[in-house]
């Protein structure tokens, strides 16, 4: 079967770094070619080639009749390329409508003159949302989305056009269940239609429902393609990253209540809002706490009232047993605690700044006086400590003046993790920390969590992802309708009792438990 879109012999070189060596890749009607590979083996700079964002130094692509040496943006939406990428690119203050149809506005003529046809983009708007199952009205701001429903946004932006080849970089990172499911039906849907679906997960799990070839890149170079029914889980994780993958990082230590020292407590915490409602819970020394819950349950607003990004009706934190005043994201950095963010785009990272700025800002802050307005900066300083955050990560890029948005999207939070690390804190709170990360840097960021609770660092795990928590959390607690629904420890802890306690009742899970 001839392919829709065939990438030959293709190199990409950035200055001191080979991004892509020689690669092969295609795609043919009605596939889902998955395309794997850990943080820095090259996905996204091919599919930015194929997108047209990025000239490849060397190589060809050959979509129907036509060969390129490369794409413009344009040059790719015209042979029916769209893609959605891992980082949402949707724009907060623009309608569901105006996001779907940007660069692209329907026009109709009136009196001889091309005038723009909202009627006919809400229509279809209309139209688009009940097929991907996004109950909003077209006029929507994107703004007042979750960040799930925002994927689906971007999902529906490229089911709009009725593309020949869709790129999905990491499509299912922030959605349910029942949106994957959604979403899943969606892919066979525009395969039946002869669409090319480019699929990028770390999710392995996902592979075998939604793929049917799959490609492995490691180090820029391409290990081999594969029929998804002919490999395992275990052959592809050995093909990206070459060893075997812990698996349990719980602590080996006893948790015995009369043993352990409180570090960290939460007392009847509730947002002005209500998103939160009476929260109380604490971490022991040594100990990592998991948080899970549905999409929805209040769990990051939880945290980020706890930093003091989110205004508070009442509620006390306490640290090392010294009440810390919730009065602002400021104070939180200066009294120790720490909180890498679910959305790294948007609250994680400086974009126009380099890895050495991103990762020493904290502890300017941090040393700075006057609610961070009075301080000096040593450029000394800040290329110490960010080559030794980059040197303990091992984050791979080519200096750390180097733009951060340069770097893959695991390398972005292993520097938006250096950036706190620098700053000395005693609780850490991570928000979906290895969301779109693959399995080697996630075993990789697991090991270290573990260092630092080791090291009488506090640590809070905010996670969707089930076995994540299972792996590496010593207490779970679900979180649901903005309260504590349960608590389990981590050795009795399963995906059933995690999910049965967060989809019953606080009642009913407390019963279901205690029987």
């Amino acid at each position: 079967m001839e392919s829709l879109i065939e990438m030959k012999n293709i190199k990409m070189v950035f200055p001191g770094v080979v991004a892509l060596d020689n690669v092969n890749f295609d795609v043919k009607p009605g596939e889902v070619h998955v395309l794997l590979g850990e943080n820095g083996a090259g996905k996204s700079t091919l599919m930015k080639i194929l997108s047209g964002a990025y000239h490849p130094t060397e190589g060809v692509i050959i979509a129907g009749s036509r060969t390129y040496h490369s794409f413009t943006p344009k040059e790719a939406m015209n042979e029916g390329i769209s893609i959605i990428y891992q980082e949402l690119s949707v724009v907060n203050e623009l309608s569901i409508t105006e996001n779907i149809f940007i660069g692209k506005l329907l026009e109709k003529k009136f009196l001889g003159i091309p005038v723009i046809d909202s009627a006919l983009m809400r229509k279809k708007t209309t139209e688009i949302l009940e097929t991907i199952g996004l109950n909003y009205k077209p006029e929507t701001s994107v703004g007042s989305l979750s960040i799930s429903e925002k994927q689906m946004v971007e999902i529906a932006k490229a089911v709009a056009f009725n593309s020949k080849v869709i790129i999905m970089d990491e499509p299912t990172s922030s959605l349910t269940s029942t949106e994957v499911a959604k979403l899943f039906e969606i892919i066979k849907n525009l395969q039946k239609k002869g669409c090319g679906i480019i699929y990028i997960s770390h999710r392995l799990s996902e592979l075998k429902e939604i793929g049917n070839r799959v490609t492995v890149l490691k180090d820029g170079s391409c290990v081999g393609t594969r029929n998804i029914g002919e490999v395992t889980v275990d052959e592809l994780i050995s093909m990206m990253v070459g060893r075997t993958i812990q698996e349990r990082f719980n602590s080996e230590k006893s948790l015995l209540l009369n043993e352990k020292k409180k570090i960290f407590e939460v007392s009847n915490l509730t947002r002005k809002d209500k998103k939160v409602k009476n929260a109380s819970f604490f971490l022991y020394e040594g100990e990592i706490l998991g948080f899970s819950g549905l999409v929805g349950a209040g769990r990051s607003e939880l945290m980020n009232a706890i930093y003091g990004a989110e205004p508070i009706e009442k509620g006390e934190v306490f640290i090392n047993g010294k009440k810390m005043e919730i009065k602002g994201t400021y104070n939180s950095l200066k009294n120790g605690l720490a909180l890498l963010t679910e959305n790294r785009r948007e609250t994680g990272i400086l974009k126009n700044f380099s890895i050495k700025n991103n990762i020493s800002i904290a502890s300017n802050l941090k040393s700075s006086k006057m609610g961070g307005l009075y301080g000096l900066l040593d450029n000394n300083f800040e290329k110490m400590i960010a080559n030794n955050q980059k040197d303990s990560l091992s984050i791979k890029c080519s200096g750390i003046e180097q733009n951060i948005t340069k770097l893959s999207g695991g390398n972005q939070q292993k520097v938006i993790l250096g950036k706190w690390l620098a700053s000395n804190p005693k609780i850490i709170i991570f928000d979906e920390p290895t969301k779109g990360i693959d399995v080697g840097t996630k075993s990789e960021i697991y090991k270290l969590l573990r260092a630092l609770a080791e090291q009488k660092i506090g640590i809070i795990v905010v996670s969707s992802e089930l076995p994540e928590l299972l792996s590496l959390c010593d207490r779970i607690i679900v979180f649901g309708d903005g309260k504590i629904k349960a608590e389990f420890d981590g050795q009795s802890a399963t995906e059933e009792k995690l999910i049965k306690a967060a989809a019953t009742t606080e009642e009913e899970a407390l019963q279901w438990i205690n029987n």
